[in-house]
């Protein structure tokens, strides 16, 4: 019998949690792309090369979708069995709610183990590769290649107007070539339509119904023996006009194809490494900071040495200079005396300098091994609360007695928009260093692993929490009292 119910339970969960987790992926995918919308739009991105950046995202994004994916499918399954009664009839057969969710936990608990290998192993590289794909793609030039109403001069040679239009075409356009430096030439067109070759070089303006106008050998300015130039007017500048009804220009922009940069300078970012890499990347901040240290304590020491005030007996005021006698600043004439004084607010000023310094490279440490700490207990807090938001909905499930996407979604959303706020919270709050790292990031585990416990075992008591008769008892006994 319990063979039959494991896999009859696998089933009922694996379905809606596939479905759940696709369905959260292509939301945030939305919003990733609604947040970077403008970055890929009028650029002549290669599809490909959209797939790719679709591709990494994606993988990257799979951490924040499990444990949407988790919640709804847990509270699915259960909510079908109690609304359908086979959980009442298993309990009735002498099984207990936890040997029925055992196939669910070992499932859930290897999604989890699954998960923190991913988020070590996989999410460092996805987000190394987006990252990147991102950065070049918003330093493609092409992007403001035309703005109605405004001459653009993004392509070299060539300045060119439209007058209004979008996405590839517009209307009442004007271009003026310079590509030729002993001709000028200036072209009006009703419509204009661009788009790049296949493989990117090339970008192509196809122009409707328009004029040329051509002003050919262009004269160097010439200058009369009094200094003025001599009047435009006077000079021979042959031109000539001629109508089309369509003409297309060919024009090479492998400057605006899109560059790919080495990944290795964003390979530092702590997002981009694993648990191992982070511990490598603090011990190296905390090499750096030993050496800081030291360095400062050296010259401070040497400072010390070789320039000091101190009191001496029957000496009052003194200068000490390393390997010389103490000397009577009484003895010391007043030139002297502004001099050395002059020497110390220097020296004053320099170490405070120093000081200065060390401070901002010290902070700018503890910044990044914040920072770092913060990735080291994500990856950990993430496979937790996978297993916490198990329990909650299956546990919910049980209690409330509602299968399908309607109850189940609602409820999980609700708890999803309060986790989520939660993890935000204490990720800004850590990043502040208004609270530990370990504590920011573990914080919804430690607000919801209770709940998770109570809802347990109201599930396993049969208790209905969500009772309307048992709140009316409730309030009746503190009115009562």
């Amino acid at each position: 019998m319990l063979p039959r119910l494991y896999l009859f339970s696998l089933r009922s969960f694996i379905g809606p949690f596939i479905l759940t987790l696709i369905i959260s992926i292509f939301i945030l995918i939305l919003q990733f792309f609604w947040v970077y919308i403008d970055d890929l739009m009028g650029k002549g991105i290669d599809v490909f090369v959209i797939l790719e950046l679709l591709f990494y995202v994606s993988a990257s994004l799979i951490p924040l979708a499990l444990p949407l994916a988790i919640l709804i499918s847990s509270l699915m399954t259960f909510g079908n069995f109690s609304e359908n009664n086979e959980l009442t009839a298993l309990k009735s057969s002498g099984l207990s709610l936890f040997k029925i969710m055992r196939p669910l936990m070992v499932f859930v608990i290897a999604i989890s183990i699954f998960t923190f290998y991913f988020s070590n192993y996989v999410i460092p590289v996805a987000n190394l590769k987006w990252h990147s794909l991102i950065f070049d793609i918003q330093n493609t030039k092409i992007t403001n290649l035309i703005k109605p109403g405004v001459f653009t001069s993004e392509i070299d040679g060539y300045a060119i107007k439209a007058g209004s239009g979008e996405n590839g075409k517009y209307q009442d356009v004007i271009i003026h070539d310079h590509t030729n430096p002993t001709e000028l030439k200036t072209i009006k067109a009703e419509e204009i339509r661009i788009y790049k070759s296949t493989n990117s070089l090339y970008l192509f303006l196809e122009l409707i119904n328009g004029n040329v106008f051509e002003e050919l050998d262009i004269q160097n300015p010439i200058f009369l023996p009094n200094g003025k130039m001599q009047n435009k007017t006077h000079m021979n500048r042959p031109s000539r006009v001629s109508h089309f009804d369509k003409a297309t220009y060919k024009i090479n922009v492998s400057g605006f194809t899109l560059n790919r940069s080495d990944n290795q300078i964003f390979k530092d970012k702590y997002e981009m490494l694993n648990v191992f890499q982070i511990k490598n990347a603090m011990d190296s901040l905390e090499n750096k900071r030993e050496k800081m240290n030291d360095a400062y304590l050296l010259v401070n020491k040497r400072d010390q040495s070789i320039f000091r005030l101190r009191q001496i007996e029957g000496i009052e005021d003194t200068t000490q200079l390393k390997g010389l006698k103490s000397i009577n600043i009484d003895d010391i004439d007043e030139e002297e005396k502004k001099q050395i004084y002059k020497q110390l607010v220097t020296k004053l000023r320099s170490k405070n300098q120093n000081l200065e310094n060390q401070i901002k490279f010290l902070r700018t440490i503890e910044i990044d091994e914040n920072n770092y700490w913060i990735e080291f207990h994500r990856k950990f807090a993430l496979s937790a609360t996978l297993i916490i938001l198990f329990f909650m909905g299956a546990s919910l499930g049980s209690i409330i007695k509602r299968g399908g996407f309607g109850a189940p979604v609602v409820i999980a959303a609700i708890i999803f928009i309060v986790y989520f706020s939660i993890i935000t919270t204490g990720e800004n709050l850590a990043e502040s260093q208004v609270i530990s790292p370990f504590f920011g990031m573990w914080m919804a585990c430690i607000i919801f692993a209770p709940i998770a416990v109570l809802l347990t075992r109201a599930a396993a008591r049969d208790s209905k929490i969500f009772s309307k008769e048992n709140w009316m008892k409730l309030f009746t006994l503190n009115k009562t009292k």
